[in-house]
């Protein structure tokens, strides 16, 4: 059986971790700002890789706000579910909310294995230009 207290702990941690979220969708967003200008002066290849990249990170970020927020709030409903004292259903809802809050989690690490993967192309095609960069002697 859970007390109210036992719910309440998930506060902090949630909302710390939508905090993190909404950075990482801030992030995004930035960096599709950028990439809309260096696709006017780079390579149409590397800027097609990056976009679909990026449109990948933005599913998976929404995903991982969506069920982030829906650990809080389920979490939210089982405090109150203590407070009126249906204790069976908040262990249901805590149960859930937990179960929501570990998926938000993976998904978030899926996002983090797709960021990683931008990364490397850029470093391809920094590696690509440098290859082919003439030599230049003084």
């Amino acid at each position: 059986m859970i007390n109210l207290t036992t719910p309440a702990l998930l506060f902090p941690a949630t909302s710390l971790l939508l905090l993190a979220y909404t950075n990482r969708f801030l992030v995004l967003a930035q960096l599709i700002r950028n990439l809309q200008h260096q696709g006017q002066n780079d390579e149409r290849g590397l800027v097609i890789r990056q976009i679909l990249n990026l449109r990948k990170r933005i599913v998976l970020t929404r995903y991982m706000q969506a069920l982030g927020v829906s650990s809080f709030i389920m979490c939210a409903i089982s405090m109150f579910l203590i407070f009126v004292d249906r204790n069976r259903a908040a262990e249901v809802l805590f149960g859930l909310s937990l179960f929501l809050l570990v998926l938000s989690l993976l998904v978030s690490l899926w996002e983090i294995m797709i960021s990683t993967r931008a990364i490397e192309i850029t470093l391809e095609d920094m590696a690509h230009k440098l290859e082919h960069a003439p030599i230049v002697v003084e």
